[in-house]
């Protein structure tokens, strides 16, 4: 189903996002995941792309077979790293083929062992050419971007920022799905900034819950310049193990959910890490059993 359809439905929307697994083992863990997730009904499912492209084909096969395998809405990566224009378009139509009609267009990330991203010849500089390229060749096609409530780190200009974002927009991306946060003000803020520079696509919210410190300080040297309160420090460093640190984090992944659906945010989008556990959690501190649960009208008491 095409992402711009789905998000024209009563919202808020939930997905879920999986990378690709490298292994037997860790491909049947996490299709595991998948079995016990999608009775929690999301909109859409995300697949990432690796740094440089380093997971193109395992992406591909993965998102593949969850087209042929499962009833879930895909929604398949894309970077502009390591790849002409003749081999994005030759990405493009086999994922056309394979019946794949979503995709989240992005800079990427340079190639590990680089700190700096280096156009391919004959490629891509910036998403919104990606961008413009999808539409313009595969029009029917639903594209998605990214945005960073707290700041792009290669963008320190924060206005800057903003007119590279509604390039992207302007180009004809569908909606926008954040970077990860920890504070719901600053995805307020960064919405408000959105709509004063005309930008009225669907902002889906990107949430990730703290699982394990080691999982935490991974999240601080992957999301440069996220912003990770101090209460949220304090109790991650005052668990007692990793048990516990994943209680501290669903805690805290919950309430900016509950947060976020409270102020009717278009969708929030949970970066999985390929577990279900915490997310099947997060939905049982809610009350609710799925998605449609939380679209519900509240109950009158």
């Amino acid at each position: 189903m095409h992402i711009a359809e789905i998000l024209k439905q009563h919202s808020p929307h939930f997905s879920f996002e999986f990378f690709p697994p490298k292994t037997e083992e860790t491909s049947k863990s996490l299709f595991e995941s998948i079995k016990e997730l999608t009775p929690l009904k999301p909109s859409y499912v995300s697949v990432t792309y690796g740094a440089g492209g380093s997971t193109r084909q395992l992406t591909h096969d993965l998102i593949v077979r969850l087209q042929k395998e499962s009833q879930l809405t895909i929604v398949s990566h894309l970077t502009c790293v390591g790849a002409s224009k003749d081999e994005i378009k030759e990405i493009l139509t086999k994922y056309n083929e394979s019946g794949i009609q979503n995709i989240m267009a992005l800079r990427g990330d340079p190639p590990k062992g680089e700190t700096q991203f280096v156009q391919t010849h004959n490629g891509f500089a910036y998403a919104a050419e990606l961008v413009a390229f999808i539409k313009k060749h595969f029009p029917k096609m639903g594209v998605g971007v990214a945005g960073f409530p707290e700041g792009h780190p290669a963008t320190p200009n924060r206005l800057k920022e903003i007119e590279n974002l509604k390039a992207k927009v302007d180009a004809g991306a569908d909606y926008i799905c954040t970077q990860l946060f920890f504070e719901n003000r600053d995805f307020y803020d960064f919405c408000e900034r959105c709509e004063i520079a005309g930008i009225k696509v669907p902002i889906i919210a990107g949430i990730m819950p703290v699982t394990s410190r080691k999982g935490f300080i991974r999240m601080a040297e992957l999301a440069l310049g996220a912003h990770f309160p101090a209460k949220l420090i304090r109790a991650v460093s005052r668990a007692e193990d990793d048990e516990y640190v994943e209680k501290v984090g669903v805690h805290w992944a919950t309430e900016q959910v509950r947060d976020l659906i409270d102020r009717n945010v278009s969708g929030i989008h949970l970066y999985t890490l390929n577990r279900s556990k915490p997310t099947l959690k997060i939905y049982d501190a809610l009350g609710v059993k799925d998605s449609d649960s939380l679209r519900r009208t509240p109950i009158q008491l």
